[in-house]
């Protein structure tokens, strides 16, 4: 009798197939264009509160790069703006 038991064992495990595994490809990500250059912006005024806001988190952290879509020029005078505008109490050094 335990012959027979272990033969059925056998033939369920052997029926067991393994799941397929799809891998997804991510579509490439459309290439982000800084929203300075195309408006033609050459520097970024420290006392435009409104457009400087965006590049900020709720907490008041400086976004990066690769989010906002912003051009490495760009981003170093955004971060300078964003800085004298903390200093001079336009922006908050920390968000609520």
């Amino acid at each position: 009798m335990t012959e027979v038991k272990t033969e059925e064992k056998v033939e369920k495990v052997e029926k067991q197939e393994k799941p397929v595994v799809v891998k997804k490809f991510r579509k490439p990500s459309k290439k982000k264009v800084c929203a300075f250059c195309v408006a033609g912006e050459k520097t970024i005024d420290y006392k435009d509160v409104a457009k400087i806001r965006k590049y900020i988190t709720e907490k008041g952290k400086i976004l990066p790069r690769r989010q906002t879509g912003v051009c490495s020029y760009h981003q170093r005078e955004l971060c300078t703006a964003i800085k004298r505008a903390r200093n001079i109490a336009l922006l908050p050094y920390v968000g609520d």
